[in-house]
């Protein structure tokens, strides 16, 4: 059901549903980073609906097969759209305080590949989708860090064996990692506090994780109405950051 409740009564609902829970799993998706000025993809003024100066749907740029075939643009639009300067915003913060400061068991299942969650101090992220913070040449496996990404000039090229370097990503035609998907499953099956935030759930095999949470309580917060075939305890249409830094401030 989705409570009839004023903003103050949802803020007051969030933090006595936190408190409670004995394990949170925190599901988000790209909406979570847009308050750091991150575009997403799917939203009005996501990226899927710009007109891409390269003639290809942002997409095809982000597929593996593009990346094997066209190593050089794939680098120049990489660049460009994917790495980013953002900082934590409020709903990071938030998180970073439920582990940190209330010390509750807080695990987070992200299909961001922007890093913020561990920047602003959580430590049990499950990145789906990977992270631009990690990247490996494709001949001999040496790692190198985003810094290395950016400072380079054209494809960035390994400095041991001049093997191409590709970022630790998921693109499009490729499977998540089994190891993730494992430990997404196995957080959600032992959590008692599902928040969903920032995500259509329309991403798949992502958007199918929440049918292994079998607790009662499911919060939603998304700008835009959600449709799921689960039992929802509280769902707000709201800013996630805004609404975060509410319940932190009750918390404190």
């Amino acid at each position: 059901m989705i409570y009839n409740l004023n903003m103050e009564n949802y803020i007051n609902e969030i933090k006595t549903l936190i408190e409670n829970a004995k394990s949170i799993v925190f599901f988000g998706g790209a909406g979570v980073s847009t308050e750091s000025g991150i575009k997403d993809f799917r939203s009005k003024d996501g990226l899927y609906r710009l007109h891409s100066k390269y003639g290809k749907p942002y997409e095809v740029m982000l597929s593996h097969s593009y990346f094997e075939e066209n190593v050089d643009t794939f680098y120049e639009f990489y660049k460009e759209f994917m790495i980013t300067n953002a900082k934590p915003n409020d709903a990071h913060k938030f998180l970073a305080f439920l582990e940190n400061v209330k010390h509750k068991k807080v695990t987070i299942i992200t299909q961001n590949i922007d890093g913020l969650h561990q920047i602003a101090g959580n430590k049990n992220v499950i990145e789906l989708h990977g992270s631009i913070n990690r990247n490996y040449c494709v001949n001999c496996g040496k790692e190198f860090s985003l810094d290395y990404i950016k400072n380079s000039k054209g494809t960035p090229r390994c400095d041991k064996c001049g093997g191409i370097i590709k970022p630790d990503v998921v693109l499009y035609q490729e499977p998540l990692d089994d190891y993730a998907i494992t430990k997404a499953m196995i957080a959600l099956q032992e959590a008692d506090l599902l928040i969903v935030a920032g995500t259509s759930l329309k991403v798949y095999p992502a958007a199918s994780f929440i049918n292994y949470f079998y607790g009662d309580n499911i919060i939603v917060i998304n700008k835009e109405k959600l449709e799921l075939n689960r039992k929802v305890k509280l769902e707000i249409t709201a800013p996630i950051g805004e609404t975060f830094k509410k319940v932190q401030n009750l918390m404190k």
